[in-house]
């Protein structure tokens, strides 16, 4: 029973297990039930958290993956990644545990849908590539496509130069409406910069997901105090990060 109640629903917890079986009749304790998941392959987890996803976001994300399954990976060090994330101050991320076996951390049933851009006290925009780091820089204002484009015009050439990237690098950005405004787009054709197509709620594709992560954790691990502080080490420890 046990094991059948959490492979139908893994955010059982131990308490709610324990009532069900006294219900029945069955008086267990907490480290009973854990145990005996535990024989069985199952082990109490932190639940992912993965973009919420419809089937037409599905549909895109695997076109995406087959058009570029066979591209050679010297295009892919010709690609400027980009994107903005906010970093807390004091920052708690939620979590829910949830029971599953070894390496089934991606399954729906074992993660937690989110949308992009949680709470935070600061928003950021930076870029990379293979070839490390670009610029990052900190968004003070509320950000439109009038000044998400000027943040392109003053940092994104320069970011390229600074890589030395190769002729004909490609520029990534996601979906969100500053990015795909019809005066975003036109800017990106006047300056001639190639842009890589890319299928909607899909954050966890794009690897500065992974370079935020690099970067808050080393932001958490000093502990700043205030905002100013929570800036400067930002850069200062966006700078730190090697291109390996």
């Amino acid at each position: 029973m046990i094991t059948r109640t959490v492979s139908k629903n893994p955010r059982t917890t131990q308490g709610d297990l324990v009532n069900d079986l006294q219900r029945a009749g069955t008086k267990v304790t907490k480290a009973t039930i854990s145990n005996t998941l535990r024989r069985q392959g199952l082990k109490s987890c932190s639940a992912r958290h993965v973009p919420l996803l419809k089937p037409v976001h599905v549909q895109a994300r695997l076109k995406f993956a087959r058009e570029h399954l066979d591209d050679p990976e010297e295009d892919w060090e010709n690609v400027i990644w980009s994107d903005e994330t906010k970093i807390e101050l004091f920052g708690k991320n939620s979590t829910r545990r949830v029971w599953r076996r070894k390496n089934a951390e991606l399954h729906p049933k074992n993660t937690i849908p989110t949308v992009k851009h949680g709470g935070g006290n600061i928003m950021l925009w930076g870029c990379f590539s293979a070839k490390g780091p670009g610029r990052l820089i900190r968004v003070k204002e509320r950000m439109n496509g009038a000044i998400y484009r000027e943040i392109l015009s003053d940092n994104l050439l320069p970011s390229a130069r600074a890589l030395k990237m190769k002729h004909g690098w490609v520029f990534q950005h996601d979906n969100d409406p500053k990015h795909t405004a019809r005066a975003t787009k036109e800017w990106l054709r006047k300056k001639h910069f190639k842009v890589l197509e890319w299928p909607s709620q899909s954050p966890d594709l794009n690897p500065i997901e992974n370079l935020w992560r690099e970067l808050k954790v080393r932001v958490a691990q000093r502990q700043p105090q205030n905002i100013t502080a929570l800036e400067e080490i930002c850069m200062e420890e966006w700078a730190k990060i090697p291109a390996t």
